[in-house]
C-alpha cells in the first residue's frame, strides 16, 4: 500500500502542510481558531490529521495564511477533498470505534511496527480461534454476527504480512501471554504453533520475556511504535496506548524516546528467538497435554 491511497494519510500530510504555513503566518493554533471563530481545538486536530476537513475550511486557512501561489492552493483543496474518501474498513464501520479508524490508517503505512504485549497476542498475530475467543469475553460485543463482523476485521488487517514489501515486526510479549487461557487448550496451542511459525518469517522477530526477568520497564502497560520511512509526512515514531474506551497516539520526541529506549530495554531483558521458540515449543507441548487430558 502507498501513502497516495490511504486517506488517512492524506489527512495527516495535510495537517502537517497546514501547520507549516500557519507557522510561517506566524500565527499559534488559538489564534488561528480565533480569527476563523472555531473552537480551540478544531485547528490542533486538523494540524494532527485526527479528523478530515473540507475543502472550504482549507480555502479559508489558505486566506487566513496568505498563501497566494495557486498550485499549491489547488494541491492543498484536493488534497482536503481526497482526505475525506473512505478506507478499505469503513466497509467495517458499524464494528470499528472512531478512535481506532486512525490506526487502521497508520499500520499499513509503517515500515516498522513494534509490540509489547503484557496481556493477550498482538492483533496481527492471533488466529482465527484466538479472535473469536477474545471477542466472546469482551463485555461490549453482544452477538455472534458482530463477532463474525469483529473477527473479519482483524483477519483483513493481517492481509498486511502477505504483501511485497511487508513492514519490518518486532515482537515481545510477557510470558503471562502464552500461559493465559483464552478459549480452550487446543486454541492456545494452535495460536502457540502461529506464534512459532510466524517467528521463522524474516521480516518477524518474537521474542519471550520470561517471568523470571522480575522488574522490568514495561510493567506499567503494552504499547506499540510505529515507525514511518516518510517523515515529511508523519513524526518518524508514533506511540499507540489502547484501553477498553480510548485510544492514544504519543508524538512529542522526548516522550517517544523514552518509549522507544523502554522497548529496546525489554528486547535486551527478553529471551533471544531461538530461545523463544523453544519456550513456545515447550509451551505448546504442555496445552496439547491439557487438551489430550
Amino acid at each position: 500500500m502507498t501513502a497516495g491511497y490511504n486517506p488517512t494519510v492524506r489527512r495527516r500530510r495535510l495537517g502537517v502542510e497546514l501547520r507549516r504555513l500557519r507557522e510561517l503566518a506566524g500565527l499559534t493554533g488559538e489564534e488561528a481558531a480565533e480569527q476563523m471563530s472555531w473552537s480551540g481545538s478544531k485547528v490542533s486536530r486538523i494540524e494532527r490529521g485526527q479528523v478530515a476537513t473540507n475543502s472550504d475550511d482549507v480555502r479559508d486557512l489558505l486566506e487566513l495564511y496568505e498563501v497566494d501561489d495557486p498550485g499549491w492552493r489547488q494541491t492543498l483543496i484536493l488534497l482536503a477533498r481526497e482526505s475525506r474518501r473512505r478506507g478499505w474498513w469503513h466497509v467495517f464501520g458499524d464494528v470499528i470505534p472512531e478512535r481506532f479508524e486512525v490506526y487502521l490508517g497508520l499500520e499499513p503505512e509503517a515500515s516498522t511496527l513494534r509490540f509489547y504485549q503484557t496481556q493477550i497476542v498482538p492483533g496481527l498475530m492471533q488466529t482465527a480461534e484466538y479472535t473469536r475467543a477474545l471477542l466472546e469475553a469482551h463485555p461490549s460485543v453482544v452477538d455472534t454476527e458482530e463477532i463474525d463482523r469483529k473477527a473479519g476485521l482483524r483477519t483483513r488487517r493481517q492481509a498486511l504480512l502477505d504483501l511485497d514489501s511487508p513492514p519490518a515486526i518486532s515482537t515481545v510479549l510477557d510470558e503471562s501471554v502464552l500461559w493465559r487461557p483464552v478459549g480452550t487448550p487446543r486454541v492456545m496451542a494452535d495460536q502457540i504453533r502461529h506464534l512459532a511459525e510466524m517467528s521463522r518469517k524474516p521480516h518477524i522477530t518474537l521474542r519471550v520475556l520470561p517471568f523470571e526477568t522480575g522488574a522490568h520497564s514495561g510493567l506499567n502497560g503494552s504499547f506499540d511504535i510505529l515507525e514511518f520511512a516518510e517523515s515529511d509526512i508523519y513524526a518518524p515514531r508514533l506511540i499507540h496506548l489502547e484501553n477498553l474506551t480510548s485510544s492514544l497516539f504519543i508524538e512529542k520526541e522526548k516522550e517517544v524516546k523514552f518509549y522507544t529506549e523502554a522497548f529496546e530495554h525489554l528486547q535486551g531483558a527478553a529471551l533471544d528467538p531461538g530461545q523463544t521458540r523453544d519456550l513456545l515449543a515447550h509451551v505448546e507441548r504442555r496445552m496439547r497435554e491439557r487438551q489430550d487430558g
